[in-house]
């Protein structure tokens, strides 16, 4: 589901008007078309940022309540994103993302359905209070969100530390609950990340379908400060989700963000306390029968955390 903190068991999400968002790699419109085969079939440039595009307005959804779980198991305009500083990293390691610090946030946790009492608590997200966090949705047949993100997170760690990237996780389900949302924020400021991806997977209604990557409004709230963090977020959720597209061949979503595969939010925790640059990716509705059966496809999702490497490679090493 969307990583919504206030989210209640309510119906399926419905898309609404959200804030700003940079036009990429839309499918179905007719005037972006022409972009999308050309980023889909080489991607940004590895060495230069890409190019602006024209801005639109993104839809934000509601999510849908989860089904029974199995058992296994958070506008304005964007300043120039300055390149990141290879600062940090595991000594020794070698590759193009030697010295390079990425943080991995697996949406949810298996064991949030056993602690609804502690994932309600409500915790500062600079804006505002929400939850610690949510149980996350499941397909219609109990595969987990919770379950499809730490699969995919796994498989992205593999490939970035091939990479020779210093890979650090929010959790491993190695805990009972949780982390609470604040706390998943900290981890990436405390770890000086190059940058950030929490992956989810959505729950709205049958015939939504497709990806879309959530990037940080400008908050300046209470502890929540993203003027230094949304320019390079943009250019962080730009670059995966053009190699999404390639990688998977999945299109933008076709509810959210009007067809470009980006949404601007201003209401998750996640991206409002964050520091550094950091995005979420909504990988598919796991509740739309022909979108599930990507998700649940272990083929499909090593695709979908190879388009997500690529993105980051592509972001980190220029």
């Amino acid at each position: 589901m969307s990583y919504d903190e206030n989210w209640p068991p309510t119906p399926p999400r419905r898309s609404g008007r959200g804030n700003l968002t940079i036009a990429i790699a839309a499918l179905v419109p007719t005037a972006l078309a022409g972009w999308l085969v050309w980023e889909s079939m080489s991607g940004p440039d590895e060495n230069e940022p890409p190019k602006a595009l024209p801005s639109r307005s993104a839809a934000v959804g509601k999510p849908a309540p989860p089904a029974t779980p199995s058992p296994s198991a958070s506008s304005t305009t964007a300043s120039p994103s300055p390149s990141p500083s290879p600062s940090k990293g595991k000594p020794g390691a070698s590759g193009p993302l030697a010295g390079r610090v990425v943080v991995v946030d697996p949406g949810h946790n298996p064991g949030n359905f056993q602690h609804t009492s502690e994932i309600n608590k409500l915790v500062d997200i600079g804006t505002n209070r929400k939850e610690c966090d949510t149980t996350g949705t499941s397909t219609n047949a109990g595969y987990t969100e919770a379950e499809f993100s730490l699969d995919v997170s796994q498989r992205l760690r593999t490939l970035l530390e091939k990479q020779g990237a210093t890979v650090k996780f929010t959790h491993t389900d190695d805990r009972p609950f949780g982390p609470c949302v604040d706390e998943r924020a900290r981890i990436g400021n405390k770890a000086g990340a190059d940058a950030v991806i929490s992956i989810h997977a959505d729950g709205s209604a049958t015939g939504n379908r497709g990806f879309h990557v959530i990037l940080p409004a400008l908050v300046k709230a209470g502890a929540a400060d993203t003027a230094k963090i949304v320019g390079p977020s943009r250019d962080l959720g730009e670059r995966i989700a053009g190699k999404f597209v390639r990688a998977t061949g999945s299109a933008p979503s076709n509810y959210v963000g009007d067809g470009t595969g980006l949404d601007v939010r201003e209401d998750l925790g996640g991206l409002n306390l964050s520091t550094v640059p950091k995005v979420f990716i909504e990988c598919g509705n796991m509740r739309d029968p022909k979108d599930a059966a990507l998700l649940t496809s272990s083929n499909w999702r090593q695709k979908a955390a190879q388009g997500m490497a690529d993105g980051i490679s592509s972001y980190l090493d220029r």
